[in-house]
């Protein structure tokens, strides 16, 4: 049996990164957490560039999360970057920011976002959310339309916030 993909983690903070593989581990998830710390490798990564060129040691993901706040290149620039690629269009992205802003909310689901989820102050609810994250993303393909499970946890693409 083949090692499933990797879940590809795009975080500059460390501690942020460590809660996330603690919550893996605890799910049960059996997808590698793969991590880079900003934009600029995130883009490496899913192109197979530089120290990212070994697809064996760097397979794509399948699924990114993705947090907008980042070093080089910002988060909604990288989704951006991702939904323009042919070869990523099947993998989804989910942002996982600290940042509840309508204006940012609106743009990631302008460009392509599957999910929103605002970043959670405890250790339990990331736990919460990673378990429904492997549920719904590794084991499905996404939730089904109105699952409220699912919707729970995410912010919901507002109606008239951020049009243009």
């Amino acid at each position: 049996m083949s090692t499933p993909k990797p879940v590809l983690q795009v975080e500059d903070e460390e501690h942020d990164v460590i809660f996330m593989q603690l919550a893996f581990e605890q799910a049960a998830v059996s997808h590698p957490l793969a991590v880079v710390s900003d934009g600029q490798e995130a883009i490496a990564y899913l192109q197979g560039e530089g120290k990212f060129s070994n697809r064996q040691a760097y397979p794509l993901p399948a699924l990114v999360l993705l947090d907008l706040k980042l070093p080089r290149v910002p988060g909604l620039e990288v989704l951006q970057w991702i939904r323009a690629q042919p070869a990523l269009g099947s993998v989804p992205v989910l942002i996982i920011s600290s940042s509840d802003q309508d204006a940012d909310v609106e743009a990631a689901y302008r460009l392509g976002a599957d999910a929103y989820i605002v970043k959670p102050a405890a250790p339990a609810e990331l736990l919460r959310i990673v378990r429904r994250i492997k549920k719904y993303w590794l084991e499905m393909a996404g939730p089904p339309p109105g699952c409220a499970d699912w919707l729970s946890i995410t912010v919901p693409r507002r109606a008239g916030a951020g049009v243009t």
